[in-house]
């Protein structure tokens, strides 16, 4: 592969601690060229989420890269945020944020995203959205020539549930019963913030065949355990000077990583460490690209249970690939969901083999995940090196 080989890609998020693992990805992986940032109500408000987008980048070592404010509030619905879990602000949890070098562009997000992604050359360009899905659907229904020219949609959404991985689920509102979601018993939070924005995607059948779908039965196979967190604060050598971390940058990231596994304890009752959702879909854009991907797995063997992937050696043994129809349920307010109804579920169908539809991996390569982080971190230390010198 050419050393200077970059797919290029557009970071929708409302971040959100495990969106600045997603932007760390997108800013320092060598293979990623991110044309631009866009920002979502969701985790927090739209002001939080876009000064939060800011402040990465600058902690990262790259403020050029444009950030643009998208929606403050569903298709048709009241914004709705997750302070249990992410704090008033979206990133609770660390002092050493730092003030923002840049400022948000003046140009709306929709705008700016079609710019972008219709400069790139047709089946190039990948989008990537780790927030509510509102700035999406608007995208693509004020602009549906987009559908066609991009390479792949890769969403951070959704949860399936029935044993569709080995995932820990945790626990809704203290109770130990079988679940689905995690803002609901039955939905995910990016769904279920605006489920008309999300069921508008999926139903796109130009765009469903392009989209991967990484939901919480994936997400919550990579936690964020306390030898993550250590690999991820002194890097992989483990050299310890002191007690502070390798750089100010991983000491930031891992309090958020600590601040996001108190919440997830305390919520959900997951403590072998925090998921890490939302960097997942940025690394779904490399799967298949031999030297490049992170392998995930398409299909459970029969009989076996066995997950396997179309890069692990399953050439000879049956091997097909599972595609998915997926609908989401839009009847019922947030409220009604909140009191058990199952508004924002996520329910898919299987294809037909053969048959294209949304793709939805059953599992991962957990530990090259860790390792391409770990790679960027230390690039994103290496920029910031010579920030400090030049």
């Amino acid at each position: 592969m050419e050393s200077n080989f970059k797919i290029p890609i557009w970071l929708d998020c409302d971040p959100g601690h495990d969106d600045a693992f997603a932007i760390l990805l997108s800013v320092h992986h060598p293979h990623l060229n991110l044309l631009g940032i866009s920002t979502v109500h969701g985790n927090s408000s739209l002001p939080h989420t876009t000064r939060n987008a800011l402040s990465l980048l600058t902690a990262m070592g790259t403020p050029n890269i444009p950030v643009y404010s998208g929606a403050s509030e569903s298709l048709t619905r009241p914004a709705v945020h997750a302070p249990a879990i992410h704090g008033e602000s979206g990133l609770d949890g660390t002092s050493l944020l730092p003030i923002p070098l840049a400022q948000p562009m003046d140009e709306p997000a929709v705008q700016a995203m079609a710019r972008a992604l219709l400069s790139t050359a047709p089946q190039t360009a990948w989008l990537v959205a780790t927030g509510s899905l509102t700035n999406i659907a608007l995208l693509f229904s004020s602009h549906p020539e987009l559908a066609s020219h991009i390479k792949g949609l890769s969403i951070m959404g959704g949860a399936i549930g029935d044993d569709f991985t080995s995932a820990p689920m945790g626990r809704v509102s203290g109770e130990e019963a079988v679940r689905i979601g995690n803002w609901s018993a039955w939905a995910e939070f990016n769904v279920l913030v605006d489920p008309e924005a999300a069921s508008q995607l999926f139903s796109n059948p130009v765009l469903s065949k392009k989209t991967t779908l990484m939901p919480l039965d994936v997400t919550h196979l990579c936690l964020a355990t306390p030898d993550v967190q250590n690999l991820l604060l002194w890097g992989k050598d483990g050299v310890r000077n002191g007690n502070e971390g390798k750089t100010i940058l991983r000491r930031m990231l891992t309090d958020l990583l600590l601040f996001f596994a108190k919440t997830y304890a305390e919520v959900f009752g997951i403590t072998a460490g925090p998921p890490l959702h939302d960097p997942l879909a940025v690394a779904a854009v490399f799967d298949g690209i031999a030297g490049l991907e992170i392998p995930f797995y398409d299909f459970k063997s029969k009989g076996t249970g066995e997950e396997i992937g179309l890069g692990s050696g399953a050439e000879g043994k049956g091997r097909r690939r599972e595609r998915y129809e997926v609908k989401i349920v839009t009847e019922g307010s947030h409220d009604d969901a909140s009191k058990g109804a199952q508004t924002g579920r996520s329910i898919v169908r299987l294809l037909p083999e053969g048959e294209e539809g949304v793709k939805i991996p059953r599992g991962l390569n957990v530990g090259r995940f860790w390792q391409v982080l770990e790679e960027c971190m230390e690039r994103a230390d290496e920029v910031n090196a010579a920030n400090r010198t030049a």
